[in-house]
């Protein structure tokens, strides 16, 4: 019988052995990255999201300036775009020479005019979305070339040539569209019509007016708001008004205690902050719907006509935008109608 030999075991383990000991993820060092890598995992999230991740270190600095980033939150057709800019604007927009961070950022803060100035791009800051303002000349007004029910005039505070001024009408009817192709997709919109009254208007007060937001030739939904952009302002001196008023007591005490007083009785409500003229004690849950205007950092007033969501891939639709008053029947007048915005609903 034959006898096998048994080979000393060798201390040293073969070479296609794994190493027994991994390193320690505290060894590990972010500054040790390819600075193209971080910046291709920067360019998936978003311009918020990079610029908080800038501040991890040098490198991810470095990285969310790279152009791979900022190109990747530019729309796709972004060119396209700002080749319709007007002709004075065609090179501010390109930015030649400049990042695509810087490009970014521009348009974020100073929409461009394009298609002959009847309409201007920006883009969402929080996502890169698009936005779009469609000039009041661009939009379909009923007796909008009648002087003696609207005129058209220049506004220093306007981002346009000339804005539309309601003289009076006791019939109000404006209707905006824009091609869904123009927008992001699979992006949740809001449409506002933009409008101020710098020398007051009338027949507002009261009356609501009626909004849609839809494709062309589907039904819609039918909301009601209001333009009366000195309701924010009385409600406010309403609140005031509410908090330093006394509260009286029920079941015949027949007296009042100043507000926080330790009086026995059964107290009735304050009068409510929240009531209105022409609102009543729904005025607040409406404003918070967006039913009330609302002062913007330009100036202008904007009132919500309702919200959009744009499919993928779908072309040949029409967005249409609607504001009307048409059963009051009372004369109304003194806006001036910049024009209707479509912009990313925010927080979403």
């Amino acid at each position: 019988m034959q006898t096998v030999k048994r080979l000393p075991r060798s201390s040293t383990p073969p070479l296609s052995s794994p190493p027994t000991t991994p390193p320690s993820p505290s060894s590990l060092d972010m500054n040790d990255l390819p600075e193209d890598l971080i910046a291709n995992v920067l360019s998936f999230t978003g311009p918020r999201e990079s610029c908080r991740l800038a501040a991890v270190s040098a490198t991810f600095w470095s990285a969310s300036l790279s152009d791979t980033v900022w190109e990747r939150f530019l729309p796709p057709d972004i060119l396209s775009v700002l080749s319709r800019a007007a002709a004075n604007e065609k090179n501010d927009s390109s930015h030649s020479g400049s990042t695509k961070k810087d490009l970014f950022l521009r348009l974020c803060d100073h929409p461009v005019l394009i298609d002959g100035g009847r309409k201007s791009f920006s883009l969402d800051k929080r996502s890169g979305k698009k936005c779009y303002m469609i000039s009041s000349r661009d939009l379909y007004i009923i007796w909008g070339d009648t002087p003696r029910y609207w005129k058209w005039i220049s506004d220093p505070d306007s981002r346009f040539g000339e804005v539309a001024e309601l003289v009076g009408v006791c019939w109000l009817e404006v209707k905006g569209t824009i091609p869904t192709s123009m927008l992001s997709p699979s992006t949740l919109y809001t449409a506002y019509l933009v409008f101020r009254a710098p020398h007051g208007a009338y027949g507002f007060d009261y009356q609501p007016v009626e909004v849609s937001v839809g494709l062309s030739g589907d039904e819609k939904v039918v909301r009601s708001v209001y333009l009366d952009a000195g309701m924010e302002r009385r409600r406010r001196l309403q609140v005031v008004a509410a908090e330093g008023a006394p509260r009286r007591l029920l079941g015949g005490f027949g007296r009042f205690s100043p507000r926080g007083s330790r009086v026995i009785g059964f107290h009735s409500p304050a009068p409510s902050a929240v009531a209105d003229e022409g609102i009543g004690h729904r005025g607040a849950a409406e404003r918070g719907n967006g039913v009330c205007p609302k002062e913007r950092k330009d100036g202008w007033f904007e009132v919500e006509l309702g919200d959009f969501f744009t499919k993928e891939g779908v072309e040949g639709e029409l967005l249409e935008m609607y504001v009307a008053e048409v059963k009051g029947g009372n004369w109304k007048g003194g806006l001036l109608v910049q024009g209707i915005e479509i912009r990313p609903k925010e927080g979403k």
